[in-house]
């Protein structure tokens, strides 16, 4: 009977390591603003400030550290939703670049980095880029569609179209 078992875990092993783990995944928005790469700047380069210029989120609240400080914490409250909390990596003021990742979070993303970047463009525009870079927590082969690779990309998708609309929106007008 012991033989028939170990010679069936032998078998099943194999198939087990075959399963996919999630694979890491892409974001890339970026929009032009007919704006002042400095203006642009000034208005999003704020580590405890992304509620002042994206309508998704409620509240941005320093919990350690300095602002615009590498080791910064901040507690971000989405707009009639839950809380997470992020630590700025990087912070680039000549650059005007930073970068940051989800330390804790109920969203259906994990290993989540994101770096945001303002640059002068051509004819006195600026170009703002924002790329992230995270995985799915559904290890399921089936996730609900929400939790699915496509889910977790359209949801940050969504959170970078909406904040760089809002800054376009706001820095135009």
């Amino acid at each position: 009977m012991m033989r028939k078992i170990a010679i069936a875990a032998l078998f099943t092993l194999p198939a087990l390591a075959l399963a996919e783990a999630p694979k890491t995944l892409t974001v890339t928005k970026t929009i032009e603003v007919k704006a002042a790469p400095a203006k642009v700047w000034a208005a999003t380069k704020d580590f405890d400030s992304l509620n002042k210029w994206h309508p998704g989120f409620a509240k941005d609240e320093l919990v350690k550290g300095k602002n615009n400080m590498r080791g910064a914490v901040r507690q971000l409250t989405i707009k009639d939703g839950p809380s997470f909390t992020e630590e700025l990596l990087a912070f680039n003021e000549k650059a005007h670049s930073y970068t940051y990742r989800i330390v804790e979070s109920p969203l259906p993303i994990t290993d989540y980095k994101s770096t945001f970047v303002v640059k002068a463009g051509k004819g006195g525009m600026t170009t703002v880029t924002w790329t992230g870079s995270f995985k799915r927590k559904n290890v399921s082969d089936t996730p609900p569609e929400a939790e699915s690779d496509a889910g977790v990309t359209k949801l940050i998708e969504g959170v970078y179209d909406g904040g760089l609309a809002n800054v376009k929106k706001t820095l135009e007008n």
